[in-house]
């Protein structure tokens, strides 16, 4: 099968990363690294914000680090601490459930008869033969790949390639770490709605996506720096002008893999300021960023909140 062969290069964790990748991991093609300055405030992209009940944290995932970002600074682990719930985009157990595994191959792959090179642009698939050929992938096994996952099969492989995996993730370490301490564990969406987000993508949007993934690949080794160093210090304008950059010319993609998404979280969010307990909650940077990010939408409710 040829889903196996991607397992067997990159282990079976690569579906988390294939799945949430593009939530955060959507760096710009025309930003160069090497000369904006890090203008961090020292802060850490952590929020808290105070109830009448509790106090509700909020950080930023990134959702592949490398081994040397940790330990994690003291003021993120010490409001994981604080915390008696601990809230995620999704359960990452789900995604190890064959049937969640069946409903990827379905999206993910062209039936019987039909290719990839049926379904683009005669431009599109040459560059994509490249940059498979680049990464040592044949592209005669990832012919039935949609676009969407052939985007981001690259990606996963060339961050990994450079040292990020998403075992070191933020939702991953945490993950672990409140399953281990037996804390009680929110889940904002199903793993199969995330799963739909790339997956049912029409046409269009899928060869777009695509398109802009193979632009990304060019410059991900100088970007994926520099959003790491915008998340350490707590620089929510350098990661913001990432993120625009990344879809501007994609706005249909931003509003689907971004701000509806957000808009649907703030009831959920807004019930657990009536629980007992503080409650960490834990979404991928590019949803504290940005047009309607999760934080603007409840100040909007009257929710004091501040950067820590």
């Amino acid at each position: 099968m040829i889903i196996n062969y991607i397992f067997k290069r990159k282990s079976s964790q690569w579906l988390f990363g294939l799945v949430l990748l593009s939530l955060v991991w959507a760096l710009g093609s025309t930003l160069d690294a090497r000369e904006r300055p890090a203008t961090g405030n020292g802060n850490h992209f952590l929020w808290s914000m105070k109830t009448a009940k509790n106090l509700i944290y909020f950080l930023g995932s990134i959702h592949l680090l490398k081994r040397d970002s940790y330990p994690l600074a003291a003021e993120i682990e010490n409001a994981y601490a604080d915390c008696t719930s601990i809230v995620f985009e999704t359960d990452l157990d789900a995604m190890k459930d064959p049937a969640f595994q069946a409903l990827m191959l379905t999206l993910g792959l062209y039936p019987e008869g039909q290719t990839i090179e049926q379904d683009i642009s005669e431009q599109t698939y040459e560059e994509l033969k490249e940059k498979m050929k680049a990464a040592g992938l044949p592209m005669a096994q990832f012919a039935r790949f949609r676009p969407w996952i052939c985007g981001q099969t690259l990606t996963v492989i060339e961050l990994q390639r450079l040292g990020f995996n998403v075992a070191y993730g933020i939702d991953m370490y945490f993950y672990g770490k409140a399953r281990k301490d037996k804390k009680k564990m929110i889940f904002l969406e199903s793993a199969e709605y995330q799963l739909k987000l790339l997956g049912e993508m029409d046409k269009d949007d899928q060869e777009g996506f695509l398109r802009q993934t193979l632009k990304e690949l060019d410059v991900i080794e100088e970007m994926a720096p520099d959003m790491l160093n915008a998340w350490e210090t707590g620089d929510i304008d350098g990661l913001n002008e990432i993120m625009a950059i990344s879809f501007k010319d994609h706005p249909e993609i931003h509003d689907r893999l971004v701000t509806l998404r957000n808009r649907a979280w703030i009831s959920k969010i807004s019930n657990l300021a009536h629980q007992d307990g503080n409650v960490l909650v834990i979404v991928g940077a590019g949803h504290l960023i940005g047009k309607e990010n999760v934080l603007h939408l409840l100040e909007e409710r009257g929710y004091k909140i501040r950067q820590r």
